[in-house]
């Protein structure tokens, strides 16, 4: 996917797919909130210790904001990770309902070159061809 340099921020260090990417979008996504480990683990469905490990280094890498108390949040000042969650989001609007686990592709009621020898497929070929070639000129 292209990118707007003059938005593009290579000292960002998230890549889609990620589970550090999927706490950063899930905080973003709801600036106004702070969330425990526990509420990150049950909202994504990640494991408890994977969810505290990554909570840590994204808020030791300056990615997220922590309360005193220890509930984790979306910076106010973080324009390039807002840029990057937007982005996400924009792709999945885009192309989303692509990769929906549940929908499964139809299947072609006819295939082509079904019945026919690779000499039959040539010929036909062969014939697409000159007749493109006959076109052209």
């Amino acid at each position: 996917m292209p990118i707007l340099l003059k938005d593009h921020d290579p000292e960002l260090a998230l890549r889609p797919g990620t589970t550090k990417s999927d706490i950063v979008k899930y905080l973003y996504q709801h600036p106004e909130w702070g969330y425990s480990p526990k509420d990150v683990t049950e909202a994504l469905d990640i494991p408890r210790g994977t969810a505290t490990t990554t909570l840590k280094r994204l808020y030791d890498d300056d990615y997220l904001g922590k309360t005193d108390d220890g509930y984790y949040h979306a910076l106010g000042d973080r324009e390039d990770i807002r840029r990057y969650v937007s982005s996400l989001d924009q792709t999945h609007r885009l192309f989303g309902h692509h990769r929906d686990e549940e929908t499964t592709p139809e299947t072609p009621e006819k295939r082509i070159g079904d019945g026919r020898t690779d000499e039959e497929l040539d010929a036909e070929l062969d014939a697409l061809e000159n007749e493109m070639d006959g076109l052209d000129e």
